[in-house]
């Protein structure tokens, strides 16, 4: 757990230089109010012993935090690591029982219940010390939504978009946590080193983002954007490595790991093209989440000594 929150500060550091001290104080709000849920439900309500000591609340209000604009109110992170904590984990028996992605929960039920304060973006790179909300504007992927649905090509909005080096680093509109694709491969490294996870889901799924959104623009380039803009925006190196890595909601064997990153990368780019919404990360996360269980059926390797086992 702490390695996984060590991973999570460049992410945290970037955000800060991208969005300012708003940045870190719905941080530390999210992880607080993460971890006082979690006590309060553990002592109070299912009367068992807390273990808010093990990380995993704060990793949860990391995650929740790293999901949502920095500009957001503050009444609404609470309420959404409530969510997360309350319903999408203690609920359920809390760590290692939720069969569904906490963090992500939290950020679904905030998208479908307070549209308008989750898409109004903080402009980078102003007021850095301000706790002013400053001024709003639109994300890449929302950019190529809203043009392409008023009948331009993707062609014709390159000129708004940031360049690609920017969006590498994170100069771009979006969430807290998912700007920096510089900063989430340094924790990607990192975990990788630690062995706190395997390659398989990561590669897996950004790599079936890139063929399938290929496969697209090849098709029509003007209409569609290229895998790279895809990649490099919204939150698909978040969540290919931080959200959908998640021990507890994850498949356990590495074939089954390859088999739920690539429809998780699939689902994402057929939201994006075609959904109501410009992201679908944190959708396809939360899909493929709910067929774990018939994956790790499927893909379950033979007893020792039974025969060879499939996964």
């Amino acid at each position: 757990m702490y390695s996984v929150i060590i991973a999570l500060i460049p992410a945290l550091a970037v955000s800060f230089f991208i969005f300012g001290l708003r940045a870190i104080l719905v941080v530390l709000l999210a992880v607080i109010s993460a971890v006082v849920f979690e006590y309060i439900i553990q002592r109070y309500v299912l009367k068992v012993p807390a273990t808010i000591s093990d990380g995993s609340a704060v990793i949860t209000g990391i995650l929740l935090a790293y999901n949502l604009p920095s500009n957001i109110p503050w009444g609404l992170v609470i309420l959404g690591s409530f969510v997360a904590i309350g319903i999408a984990k203690m609920s359920f028996g809390g760590l290692g029982k939720n069969p569904f992605n906490p963090a992500l929960v939290g950020r679904a039920f905030l998208l479908a219940s307070f549209p308008v304060a989750m898409t109004s973006w903080p402009k980078p790179l102003l007021h850095r010390l301000s706790l002013m909300d400053g001024i709003t504007a639109a994300t890449p992927l929302g950019i190529v939504k809203e043009g392409i649905k008023n009948g331009q090509t993707f062609n014709e909005l390159v000129p708004q978009l940031p360049t690609y080096w920017d969006l590498f680093m994170g100069k771009m509109g979006g969430c807290i946590g998912e700007v920096s694709t510089f900063a989430l491969l340094i924790g990607f490294l990192y975990l990788l080193y630690k062995k706190v996870i395997s390659w398989h889901i990561p590669v897996s799924m950004v790599a079936s983002v890139f063929i399938l959104s290929g496969i697209f623009w090849l098709s029509n380039p003007s209409q569609y954007p290229d895998p790279l803009f895809h990649i490099l925006t919204g939150g698909v190196m978040l969540g290919a490595i931080f959200m959908a890595t998640d021990y507890v909601t994850s498949p356990m064997t590495p074939r089954g790991m390859i088999i739920y990153g690539i429809s998780i990368g699939i689902l994402t780019v057929v939201i994006r093209l075609f959904g109501a919404y410009p992201e679908g990360v944190s959708f396809a996360i939360l899909i493929m989440n709910g067929f774990v269980p018939i994956i790790n059926r499927y893909c379950k390797p033979y007893r020792f000594g039974e025969g060879k086992q499939r996964a």
